[in-house]
């Protein structure tokens, strides 16, 4: 039996170094960490979905002291983008975090239930949605959010 691989293409790189549209909507991301309520983990996450109407839709991580009733940063945006703007198309979203007053020094990427929920929206579209994860040090851009859940769930 053959073994298969699965391979895709990001770039890793200083957020400097990306495209402005991509920074700003990083910088979009990491304020809206500030709209976290993260009372529990004191992680605070915020996600900023670009759209190709050029809108920016924010989200932030909603925690409750029931566990599995918060919800992540990315679903909170990507709702809010398909809720607000039902005809118009993902293009990109950036993830960033903070842990207390500092952003976290390493990018961080979406669960692997946001996962699923990219990857039916990029399927739903059919069109690539890209993820923007921001860290201090380095940010990684994975050009098509459906690489990131190879074998996503369907129906």
């Amino acid at each position: 039996m053959p073994t298969k691989r699965f391979d895709f293409a990001y770039t890793e790189t200083p957020l400097v170094e990306l495209p402005t549209s991509i920074q700003t909507l990083a910088e979009e991301a990491l304020k809206s960490t500030t709209l976290s309520y993260a009372p529990f983990s004191g992680f605070h996450v915020g996600c900023a979905v670009l759209l190709d109407n050029g809108e920016v839709v924010v989200g932030a991580n909603q925690e409750n002291a029931s566990y599995p009733c918060g919800l992540c940063a990315e679903r909170v945006a990507l709702y809010n983008a398909s809720t607000l703007h039902p005809k118009a198309q993902i293009v990109a979203l950036a993830i960033a975090a903070r842990n207390g007053d500092s952003p976290t020094e390493a990018p961080v990427s979406p669960c692997g239930a946001c996962r699923q929920v990219l990857a039916e929206y990029a399927a739903r579209q059919e069109s690539p949605i890209g993820v923007v994860m921001v860290g201090q040090s380095r940010t990684v851009w994975v050009h098509d959010a459906r690489n990131l859940l190879p074998f996503a769930f369907r129906l």
